[in-house]
């Protein structure tokens, strides 16, 4: 122990000194790492209350973004369910929109289809007219008037699937224009006129020979023996007749029934009338010749009368009045047979 207490009272100026150097190194040196701790924690510090305020801000930042997120998703939440709200209104309106464009297809097929109906009734029902027209009363204008009608009804309906039937009255109409015409009419006047000729007829019974021309007498004076002469023998002549008959023996008939005979020409001649309206040509030529037969036999064909009346009854037998019309029988049977294929389906 006393060694110990020598040893640094020895060096103790030295010592002391080296060692308070020492320590106010050790002190500088705390001092200075106080200073950089404390600069470095009032820096760390201000640094963490700077990101402090930052993470603050952003997180103030953040919750207003996510308040302005969940009102977008809440807008967005309310959109979706008026779009799906709008989309099931859509969804039911395109339904029954479906279903009223189905009902109206179906509208407009049947429509379709009672107008094309309509229109082929009212085509058929013009041709049968004009087809009536033309048997019984021979009125061609009538017909090709009633055909040109059907014609201009079809090309108004503007349907492709009437082509066909408009072909066929094309060729009817042009058939009409190309066809001979007869003038009935006049016809039946020339019948008229030649049934009120009739009781003006002569019959053959009452015919009377025709006296042969006497030869002039001389000039010069005859003796009066020979003038009484000549006037006895021109009386005797008168007595006898001879003379050449080119067909047999007129009939003899009662006054009664030269009237009836009349009678029965003049029907005969109104029959060939009615015939000639009916447009019967057998019937009109059948009574024609039958006419033309009596008048030869039983009146005078020597009458100039007589003679006219055979003259036109020959020529309206042997002409004939040119009855055979064209008829329109295809197109109202086309029209038939269309209207037939098209109910077809629908039965």
């Amino acid at each position: 122990m006393p060694e110990r207490d020598t040893a640094p009272s020895a060096e103790s100026p030295a010592a002391q000194a080296a060692a308070r150097r020492r320590s106010l190194r050790v002190a500088g040196a705390f001092v200075v790492l106080a200073v950089l701790l404390a600069w470095q924690w009032i820096d760390t510090r201000s640094r963490f209350e700077s990101l402090r305020d930052q993470v603050a801000q952003r997180v103030r930042d953040s919750e207003s973004d996510s308040r302005d997120a969940r009102l977008i998703a809440k807008q967005s939440q309310e959109a979706l369910r008026e779009v799906q709200a709008r989309q099931s209104q859509l969804e039911l309106k395109l339904a029954e929109s479906q279903s009223q464009q189905v009902a109206l297809e179906a509208l407009y097929q049947e429509l379709s289809r009672s107008r094309d109906e309509w229109v082929l009734a009212e085509i058929e029902q013009i041709l049968t007219i004009a087809s009536q027209q033309l048997q019984l009363a021979g009125n061609v204008r009538a017909a090709l008037v009633a055909l040109q009608t059907a014609d201009a009804r079809l090309a108004r309906s503007d349907r492709p699937q009437f082509a066909p039937l408009r072909k066929i009255i094309a060729s009817d109409i042009e058939r009409l224009k190309a066809a001979h015409t007869p003038d009935i009419p006049g016809l039946a006047i020339k019948l008229d006129q030649l049934i009120v000729a009739v009781d003006s007829l002569p019959l053959a019974q009452e015919a009377r020979p025709a006296i042969a021309a006497e030869p002039l007498a001389d000039a010069r004076p005859a003796r009066l023996w020979e003038r009484l002469g000549a006037e006895f023998l021109g009386e005797l002549k008168q007595l006898v007749r001879i003379e050449h008959m080119d067909r047999p023996d007129p009939a003899m008939l009662a006054p009664s029934q030269g009237l009836f005979l009349r009678e029965n020409l003049k029907l005969r001649l109104l029959n060939a009338r009615i015939a000639l309206l009916a447009r019967d040509e057998s019937t009109f030529r059948a009574d024609i010749k039958t006419a033309s037969d009596w008048l030869d036999r039983y009146f005078d064909r020597k009458a100039r009368a007589t003679a006219a009346v055979q003259t036109t009854l020959s020529q309206l037998g042997s002409g004939g009045p040119g009855m055979a019309l064209p008829s329109i029988s295809e197109s109202l049977a086309a029209v038939r047979n269309y209207k037939s294929v098209r109910d077809r389906p629908a039965r």
